[in-house]
């Protein structure tokens, strides 16, 4: 085996048993210094160095020094090859975090976030966790705002909402109990809603709704639920499960939250729901009444009508058409009864001793 493998077999070794023996004691910090370059301060890692960790360094210095320059783009460079050659070294998280700085400042949100989210997947317990997770959410609500992501930091490319709501999903998987998982959530919503993907929207709001039911965002992913049911409804010739949907999600915001100031808009679509539905039901009423000649099929959906919504108009006009079948039924002759036939006579039978 090589000398220089076997060293760095060594070292992993002695990191390993050094996280299991006094995981306090590892922490360090980089501090920067245009002077002296990157220092690490405290922690047992202070003093681990060797060849690689003086490369690691070096480049880490070079980096440093072109971005204070304003060379973004060789900063970048300097800090991959740390991240790329020296994944496991102490100085890979700050590269990272550097290299999504830089990368947001070059307006190359996506490298930016990927970067981020590389942070949080290899280092979980980074003091700079809250920090990385809103600069990751500002990046993803750029994005589903209509921000451009240039390429090569240069030139603007196409707006990718889609990008947004992908990269919102990934937060709530980083951080499904911080304060940006119930935004995100809504967030997604709203991008659907944007790209006219109702059921995703919906499917988003219910997450919120089911997730995070003691978040201060609850009464309006109510509200957005019904209404975003209600805009599937066509009208009362078409199926109305939307429309029983939206009429649920309404009532349950007005009694859950009897006191928002959105109750008077809860109320409005409440009121347009239930017409449908009334509706509905007189449609398929009046098919029964004028089509079959079935009177008990009408007056059931007649009733329904009625019991949907009983001050509408609509109740008004189904009461009306029960007066028309009662009337019909009574015109009926008894042959046919209420759209029956009417029961055969018993025949006369003699019996002979």
């Amino acid at each position: 085996m090589p000398f220089s493998a076997f060293r760095r077999i060594v070292a992993g070794l002695l990191l390993a048993a050094l996280a299991l023996v006094a995981p306090s004691r590892l922490a360090a910090d980089l501090v920067w210094n245009p002077d002296t370059g990157w220092r690490i301060e405290g922690g047992a890692l202070s003093g681990l160095f060797g060849t690689e960790g003086r490369n690691a360094l070096e480049l880490m210095n070079k980096a440093r020094r072109e971005e204070d320059r304003g060379n973004l783009r060789a900063a970048l460079k300097g800090y991959n090859k740390v991240v790329k050659n020296y994944g496991t070294s102490i100085y890979t998280p700050e590269a990272l975090y550097r290299s999504a700085k830089l990368y947001l400042e070059r307006k190359q949100y996506a490298k930016a976030f990927d970067a981020y989210a590389t942070i949080i997947a290899r280092y979980p317990n980074t003091t700079r966790f809250n920090e990385i997770i809103g600069e990751q959410y500002r990046i993803a609500s750029a994005l589903l705002d209509g921000a451009r992501i240039y390429w090569w930091g240069v030139v603007p490319g196409f707006k990718d909402r889609a990008k947004g709501i992908q990269q919102f999903e990934i937060i709530i998987w980083e951080a499904p109990y911080s304060d940006y998982a119930p935004l995100a959530l809504m967030n997604i919503a709203r991008g659907h809603q944007q790209m006219r993907h109702t059921e995703e929207a919906i499917d988003a709001l219910d997450r919120m709704i089911n997730n995070y039911p003691d978040s201060l965002l609850s009464p309006d992913a109510y509200l957005k639920l019904a209404q975003a049911h209600a805009s599937l409804v066509d009208g009362p010739y078409y199926d109305q499960a939307s429309t029983q949907e939206a009429i649920t999600y309404f009532q349950d915001f007005m009694i859950l939250f009897p006191g928002d100031p959105n109750v008077a808009s809860a109320e409005n679509g409440l009121d347009q729901m239930r017409t449908v539905l009334a509706q509905s039901k007189i449609k398929i009423a009046d098919f029964y009444f004028y089509k079959r000649d079935n009177y008990t099929a009408a007056r059931v959906f007649y009733n329904e009508a009625i019991t949907v919504y009983p001050d509408s108009p609509a109740a008004a006009l189904a009461r009306e058409r029960l007066n028309e079948v009662e009337a019909a039924a009574a015109s009926q002759s008894p042959a046919k009864g209420d759209g029956d036939e009417a029961a055969p006579k018993k025949k006369k039978r003699f019996f002979f001793f």
